[in-house]
């Protein structure tokens, strides 16, 4: 009897075994990828898209450089808070989404951004970088010594507040006698900082192509207070614009749309250089056009579109060159 239950310990043991090293054989046959995401304001909801359609696609993500926006997305990920970050976004109404639009008067910027990631820090906890469990960096500027800044340790927060800081829009980080603004100004792919290791690939998400918008996201009425706002109609005399034509209302913008717009060709040239450079395995596209600089209440729509030019871009990828 005790021979048998030995021989029945023994076959456990090996199954277990057996199992065990199975799953990390199916582990270790995952792609691994370093990835590139840039800034962009909004359309950098994309991202979200991004990763949830390559850990689908079976990729293992396994070190982040981010730039504004992608430095937020790609640091919550990192923290491994993507998941509550994005219910929250997707939750959240007009009204609640502009009542975290912290204005302030001020000749550096007009909105200090710090409402926001208070808000984020409800639910997902501030970190130190260098314990994070996916390798991170956030990329922002020193704007008094002209430099790219790379932020590889210290407060995850601080390094998010520090890339996000869209010059005359967010109000730039004052720390050791200097300012930091947006990473974007100065690297806003940054597929140069990322952390590389042995058999990984390099993917880079550019959402400031300058390329077809292919997914035009459908008119929502609910979205008429906020676009109302970013257009500038809601003041003085811009009140009765809304009933002139649609190439009238084109030439009219906002102060945020307008400045949303600049950026946005600026950044898509300086993108393209940048990757001209440093070229990644796979470059994911997102066309400028998909959306506002400053149209986070498309959060549900711009991560299927996320999801969208994945599938494709790495369809082309896998594609077989005879």
């Amino acid at each position: 009897m005790k021979q048998l239950l030995s021989i029945l310990a023994m076959i456990l043991v090996l199954s277990a075994s057996t199992s065990l090293q199975a799953q990390e054989n199916s582990d270790n046959s995952k792609q691994k990828v370093a990835l590139a995401l840039s800034c962009g304001g909004a359309r950098g909801i994309t991202h979200i898209g991004v990763i949830r359609e390559l850990e689908k696609q079976g990729y293992e993500i396994n070190s982040i450089a981010g730039t504004s926006m992608g430095a937020l997305v790609g640091g919550i990920y990192a923290s491994g808070n993507l998941d509550a970050y994005e219910e929250w976004l997707c939750s959240l109404s007009i009204m609640e989404m502009l009542n975290l639009v912290d204005f302030t008067i001020s000749t550096q910027g007009i909105i200090k951004a710090d409402k926001v990631l208070k808000e984020i820090q409800k639910f997902i906890p501030d970190q130190k970088i260098e314990n994070l469990p996916i390798k991170f960096v956030a990329i922002t500027t020193d704007l008094k010594k002209g430099e790219e800044v790379v932020i590889s340790e210290g407060s995850l927060f601080e390094a998010i507040r520090s890339s996000i800081s869209i010059p005359l829009v967010f109000t730039p980080v004052s720390k050791n006698d200097t300012l930091y603004v947006d990473g974007g100004v100065l690297n806003p792919v940054p597929t140069n900082r990322v952390f590389r290791q042995k058999g990984d690939i390099l993917i880079a998400v550019d959402v400031n192509s300058n390329i077809q918008n292919q997914y035009p996201i459908p008119h929502n009425p609910e979205w008429g207070y906020p676009e109302q706002l970013l257009s500038g109609k809601l003041y003085g005399s811009q009140k009765n614009q809304s009933n002139s034509n649609s190439a009238n209302r084109k030439q009219k913008m906002g102060y945020l749309n307008l400045t949303g717009e600049t950026l946005s060709l600026m950044i898509s040239q300086i993108s393209k250089l940048t990757l001209d450079i440093n070229p990644p395995d796979i470059l994911i596209e997102v066309s400028r056009h998909t959306s506002g600089m400053f149209d986070f209440y498309k959060a549900t729509e711009l991560i299927e579109i996320g999801k969208k030019v994945t599938i494709e871009s790495l369809a082309k990828f896998k594609k077989p060159i005879y």
